[in-house]
């Protein structure tokens, strides 16, 4: 082969292997999920339809708030396949109360009668988790605070916000609307998030695992209900104060910031910063998806809005900075999902 030739192929090898690498990493960074400060102008509604007009309504109505689009980069449809129960999964993602004030399509087709926990829930089928799921059912002012970010703001939470939610709960008194206050400028967490999680988990009146439960001869509590999973009320209990004697929360107090410091390092930091993240994991750590969920509870992040919003509502501070994650999939369809 002539010399001229042979340096012709190496010369085109090279620009075809470039062109490859390029072209490798343009559909790489193209896939990856970006934050990016919505303008007003910037969202694209044929890409992503229904979502602007609801935006710029609440933008409107609350000048102050900010909205984060998130571009998750994941197929809509692929999401919640993988959301959903399959018969090659043990337990199920998502559960819904075993309640006849939830439609009969609420229930999963695979053991759609079958019980989980303490008998009371029931496996939630993709219609359920596609109306809970849709961001474009979100987007209104009850349910917005599901995609609240969950940071601390400055005179956005207040001791006398804390206390009027709190009053006639288990998490009455001055002491505790303090401490609730203090947990959440020392985690950068939004002390409203965490009022509204702990009365998600203990009920208004609070439980045993609130109360202090005996274990070991030791009186433990666990007001996030950290491994209170089982199959039975004894056995969820017994997990959750196992898990509570093992870190040496002995007191209200010590549970509260430790717990706190659970929710901080096993999902804020890892980018799970609202409602809707802790229960949808959508954010993509290393390729792992779907796997680091707060609770099984589909409902879980509607509630917690609702309290949320109650007490922004009742402290006169609904009108602060808050920023809003959106986050946006890829073919998702025109008509927004339907109870």
């Amino acid at each position: 082969m002539p010399k001229k030739t042979k340096i012709i192929l190496v010369a085109t090898l090279i620009i075809v292997v470039l062109i490859i690498t390029l072209v490798s990493i343009l559909i790489k960074e193209n896939s990856k999920q970006k934050y990016v400060e919505y303008n007003g102008n910037n969202l694209n509604e044929s890409k992503y339809p229904g979502y602007k007009e609801q935006i710029d309504q609440l933008k409107e109505k609350h000048p102050n708030w900010t909205f984060t689009l998130f571009y998750t980069r994941l197929d809509w449809e692929e999401v919640i396949k993988k959301e959903g129960h399959s018969d090659n999964r043990k337990n199920p993602l998502n559960l819904i109360p075993d309640s006849s004030k939830y439609p009969e399509d609420w229930k999963c087709e695979i053991d759609r009668d079958k019980t989980y926990d303490n008998g009371t829930w029931l496996c939630a089928s993709d219609k359920a988790i596609k109306y809970q799921m849709d961001p474009r059912n979100i987007l209104n002012e009850d349910n917005i605070f599901q995609l609240k970010e969950l940071a601390y703001v400055e005179n956005a939470q207040t001791v006398e916000g804390i206390s009027k939610i709190t009053d006639n709960t288990f998490l009455e008194g001055e002491d505790i609307s303090n401490a609730l206050i203090q947990a959440g400028k020392n985690a950068n967490l939004d002390p409203y998030f965490i009022a509204s999680r702990l009365i998600q988990e203990q009920g208004r009146k609070g439980t045993t695992l609130s109360k202090g439960y005996e274990y070991k001869r030791t009186i433990v509590y666990n007001v996030f209900n950290i491994s209170a999973s089982g199959n039975s009320s004894k056995e969820i209990i017994e997990n959750a104060a196992q898990y509570a004697y093992e870190k040496g929360w002995d007191t209200l107090e010590k549970s509260l910031i430790g717990g706190v410091d659970f929710v901080k390092k096993g999902y804020i930091d890892k980018g799970q910063n609202t409602l809707y993240l802790q229960k949808f994991d959508i954010v993509n750590r290393d390729e792992k998806l779907y796997t680091n969920q707060y609770m099984q509870n589909l409902l879980a992040p509607e509630s917690e809005a609702s309290n949320m919003l109650k007490i922004y509502e009742t402290s006169d501070t609904i009108d602060s900075k808050l920023n809003f994650i959106i986050p946006l999939y890829e073919n998702m369809p025109e008509k927004i999902s339907e109870k």
